[in-house]
């Protein structure tokens, strides 16, 4: 099965394992040794982020060491840019909307209209 860093990053506990190496190289033992799921599931979780390009092991004597390679995220932060660029002028163009529309209800009202007219309210009095 072909994977790509999309679903690699679409699990939380992925993700968690990517933090934990992103600063320092660890072994397999201490990273599952962080999680309160079995070792097969970490297991399972390492060998999809090495199957999307994010991670490698290396062995050192009698212990197989997880290192990051973060650079595979730069196909995430690509396609999240474009969205970036989209929603950001979406944003702008309705805040452009909302002042002028502001600036419109502010100027179509005349200092000498009243902005609530007030009504009078006739009430009876026990005299009566």
């Amino acid at each position: 099965m072909r994977r790509d860093v999309f679903q690699a990053i679409a699990d939380p506990t992925r993700r968690e394992i990517l933090n934990m190496i992103a600063t320092q190289s660890l072994n397999l033992n201490t990273v599952a040794g962080n999680f309160e799921i079995s070792r097969p599931a970490i297991s399972k979780h390492i060998k999809i982020l090495m199957e999307c390009g994010l991670i490698n092991i290396k062995q050192q004597g009698r212990e197989r060491i997880c290192e990051a390679r973060l650079e595979k995220l730069n196909e995430v932060a690509e396609w999240i840019e474009q969205y970036k660029v989209f929603w950001t002028s979406k944003l702008d163009a309705l805040e452009t909307f909302l002042a002028k529309d502001v600036e419109e209800s502010i100027t179509s009202q005349s200092p000498s209209t009243p902005i609530v007219k007030s009504a009078k309210i006739k009430t009876k009095s026990k005299n009566q």
